[in-house]
């Protein structure tokens, strides 16, 4: 059952994918449109799954999850996977590839393989201050409020000086 993000509990399980690169006005049409249509019928041993989502700064797609009426099963979870999967596939973009990282360079969003986050770091041309893209998030409280973070509170601490 498709509801307004807004409208989930702060508690509401979240899955954040970021893409590889700056997605179109028209892909972010369509993955709205997909991911709407998916949602709308997204169930867990039949029972309705009240999801919601946003697409932020043509980057990233955010998943919402009621989890108190029901929870994702390990099926409902790969049907989730399979859908962003095949967004991949059709829109000849990567959302799963969890070791980039998507950060702040002036007012540009950039994303950098970790091993360039790290030389970047090494270099200091990334410092403690830079904002990252945390999207190891697990509710949507710690969405709204430890999402876009310094490097410092994040697990991107690790690679500072």
């Amino acid at each position: 059952m498709l509801t307004n993000f807004e409208n989930l509990p702060d508690d509401s399980r979240i899955w954040i994918y970021q893409a590889n690169r700056k997605l179109s006005d028209e892909e972010v049409d369509f993955i709205h449109q997909q991911t709407a249509t998916f949602l709308e019928a997204w169930t867990a041993h039949g029972a309705d799954l009240e999801a919601g989502f946003e697409i932020k700064y043509n980057r990233f797609i955010v998943i919402g999850l009621n989890q108190e009426n029901a929870s994702a099963s390990g099926c409902s979870i790969d049907a989730s996977v399979h859908f962003i999967q095949s967004l991949q596939k059709q829109l000849g973009v990567d959302l799963l590839d969890k070791m980039n990282v998507t950060f702040y360079h002036g007012e540009y969003i950039a994303y950098k393989p970790l091993l360039d986050f790290k030389q970047m770091a090494k270099n200091r041309s990334v410092s403690k201050n830079t904002i990252v893209f945390n999207n190891l998030v697990n509710t949507k409280a710690e969405y709204l409020e430890h999402w876009e973070v310094p490097a410092k509170d994040s697990w991107h601490s690790r690679f500072l000086a």
